[in-house]
């Protein structure tokens, strides 16, 4: 568990067997976390008005240069979903081979959706936008999309807690069960700190990273 880049050990057949195709649909899933996460930092450091201590990564889909923040969200999503298929065919017949792959596409979907329904300005982004932020009907969906996405999430990691305890793999088992709690900690806390929900959501997206990584493996020569 303490080496992320540690040889990756299958959940179900030896890697000279799997396909290639597989693996690297799975190395796809596990692209989307950083990529979304990479985005996201550059645009918020360079974008005016902007700020991590009071906007959410999601309102950079907002203003004239809102289409980078969207493409990244499709893009995603797009990645999310071959991983789980991924996920899927690297798991079939082992336990939580089904749940896990498809709620991890939950979470995918729900980047499509946050795509479609824009969140709300406020706290000063975009540039000029007022401190306070207005709910609307778009804002309202993208705010529920980000949670059911999440919460599939979160469900998943704990479900995929079972191939790899079922591995020998009891230390990331474990720490499946947990990363939850810390995800769920930083939504919670977020109407006192954006931060802290950026934190939970950014530790779901590396998480689900390493675990794909763990469970699927990454493309070999």
């Amino acid at each position: 568990m303490t080496d992320l880049l540690a040889a990756p050990r299958p959940a179900d057949a030896p890697a000279t067997t799997r396909r290639p195709v597989t693996r690297w649909a799975v190395a796809g899933g596990m692209t989307a976390g950083p990529l979304f996460l990479a985005s996201g930092l550059a645009q918020g450091f360079t974008r005016d008005g902007f700020d991590f201590t009071r906007n959410a990564i999601s309102q950079l889909a907002l203003g004239e240069a809102g289409w980078i923040q969207t493409a990244t969200f499709l893009l995603t999503g797009a990645l999310l979903l071959t991983g789980a298929v991924g996920l899927r065919r690297t798991l079939r017949g082992a336990p939580g081979g089904t749940w896990g792959p498809a709620l991890t596409a939950v979470f995918a979907l729900s980047f499509w959706a946050a795509a479609a329904f824009p969140a709300d300005a406020g706290a000063g982004f975009p540039a000029g936008a007022p401190d306070t932020t207005v709910m609307t009907g778009h804002g309202t969906l993208h705010m529920a999309a980000g949670m059911i996405g999440y919460l599939a999430l979160c469900a998943a990691f704990v479900i995929l807690s079972r191939p790899l305890a079922a591995h020998g793999e009891r230390g990331w088992a474990v720490a499946s069960r947990v990363v939850p709690v810390a995800v769920l900690a930083g939504f919670m806390a977020s109407a006192a700190s954006v931060l802290a929900f950026t934190a939970g959501a950014g530790l779901g997206l590396l998480w689900l990273t390493a675990v794909m990584r763990r469970l699927g493996g990454a493309p070999r020569s």
